[in-house]
């Protein structure tokens, strides 16, 4: 009986071992891909939760996302919140188009941090995008637009999407 105890523990504690190995490599490929997204200036990023400034925060549940593809973003985000200034067209399209970026920067606040800050210029309004991207993958979104309301978002990086050839 205690060897067949030993066996279960001792078992037990190997699968714990490579399930923690596991996770390890998980996140040692996605710091790779993270710095690739960087080096490129390719990524896309999954939009998983908006914060609007007057609202409560909500859970998207269709495929949000905000691309960056060299001198180039697409914003495909949802928006909730106030114009300050009536929209140019009838239909709005607010955090949906694809636009040339202006500027761009990005700095290193913390070690496993890279903040990314870009302007935008759309017919409706210029936008900044401040993306918080975490060597995890996690990334944190704010939108500030120039004649509206300010909005975040929460989502991760998908390494899949961010290298697929468009």
């Amino acid at each position: 009986m205690k060897k067949f105890l030993s066996f279960i523990i001792a078992t037990i504690l190997l699968t714990g071992c490579v399930s923690l190995q596991k996770r390890e490599e998980q996140k040692e490929l996605m710091r790779k891909a993270v710095s690739e997204a960087l080096k490129k200036r390719q990524m896309y990023i999954d939009v998983r939760t908006m914060h609007p400034m007057r609202y409560a925060s909500k859970t998207i549940t269709s495929n949000y996302s905000l691309e960056v593809r060299g001198d180039t973003v697409r914003s495909y985000l949802p928006y909730i919140g106030v114009a300050h200034q009536a929209p140019m067209s009838s239909n709005p399209q607010v955090l949906n188009f694809v636009e040339r970026i202006l500027s761009y920067k990005e700095s290193h606040p913390k070690a496993n941090l890279t903040r990314i800050e870009m302007s935008v210029k759309t017919s409706e309004d210029n936008y900044e995008y401040i993306v918080e991207l975490y060597d995890t993958g996690e990334a944190y979104i704010d939108v500030r637009p120039q004649n509206s309301d300010l909005i975040s978002f929460d989502g991760e990086l998908d390494p899949e999407q961010s290298f697929k050839d468009q």
